[in-house]
């Protein structure tokens, strides 16, 4: 399977779970399948027949709500049952709609509240340089996350520790719950800004994994990197593309057999 039939595969196991639960995030679920499948499926070092191996590198999804695409991705490299995708947001399922990663096997961080997510991966890249550990850590934070102050203080603090270890990347898909990243709180040049703070900076089309795995791949020393990853939210849906209404919305009967025949085609 290629990596567009995979993404294909993937967007249908995200746009399943969040039809059976009739609540979620399609949108910026939808944007960062090709980052995610960059990180799980060509980078990092990960082990799912054993989660918590000491030595494996950390992933850490700063815009939580985007977890069903997280899930499917887990799912999928067998950290847990594919059965259990369809138990999404459900009471006393370990799939809830934020990572919980003292349920959710493959998960590095509980993550919601926006801006918290990429402190937390600081965090854990200092402590690795703390310990003299070789595991590296990356982080995706959404665009609107970023007029969060805490993202500033965690760039700040990246930079001033010389966190080679660490990676941010962002989904650009430009729009947030309440409607463009220019009309809510404009971002400006957001990799100049990156830069200013210290990151070695890199922009990608981010539905283009190749492009993303150069990026990654790139090496980068005594500074974090960031990579802006320009991206469509919905992506891959038509009716969904480009449309901030899509950020937190439940498809009905007919809108989602509309997207499976797209993603069938």
């Amino acid at each position: 399977m290629n990596n567009e039939e995979k993404a294909k595969e993937l967007r249908k196991e995200t746009l399943k779970m969040l039809y059976k639960c009739q609540s979620g995030h399609p949108g910026g679920s939808l944007s960062s399948i090709e980052m995610l499948m960059a990180l799980y499926y060509n980078v990092m070092n990960i082990d799912p027949q054993n989660p918590q191996k000491e030595d494996r590198d950390r992933f850490v999804l700063s815009k939580g709500h985007a977890c069903p695409a997280l899930y499917a991705i887990l799912a999928d490299l067998g950290y847990f049952p594919r059965e259990d995708l369809a138990t999404l947001r459900q009471i006393n399922s370990h799939l809830q709609g934020h990572p919980d990663c003292n349920k959710t096997p493959g998960i590095d961080m509980n993550t919601g509240s926006l801006g918290q997510g990429i402190s937390l991966a600081v965090g854990l890249a200092l402590a690795a340089k703390h310990k003299k550990a070789k595991y590296k850590v990356y982080t995706i934070v959404g665009d609107g996350e970023c007029q969060e102050g805490l993202v500033w203080e965690a760039a700040m603090s990246a930079a001033h520790y010389k966190l080679d270890n660490l990676t941010v990347m962002l989904d650009y898909n430009k729009l947030q719950i309440d409607g463009s990243n220019s009309q809510v709180m404009n971002l400006g040049n957001i990799t100049e800004k990156f830069r200013a703070f210290g990151f070695e900076c890199f922009e990608v089309d981010g539905h283009n994994i190749n492009q993303i795995i150069e990026a990654l791949k790139n090496p980068v020393k005594d500074k974090p990197k960031f990579i802006c990853c320009d991206t469509v939210k919905g992506k891959g849906i038509s009716f969904m593309e480009n449309q901030v209404g899509w950020h937190g919305k439940h498809m009905n009967e007919e809108q989602f057999d509309k997207a499976m025949k797209e993603l069938e085609a």
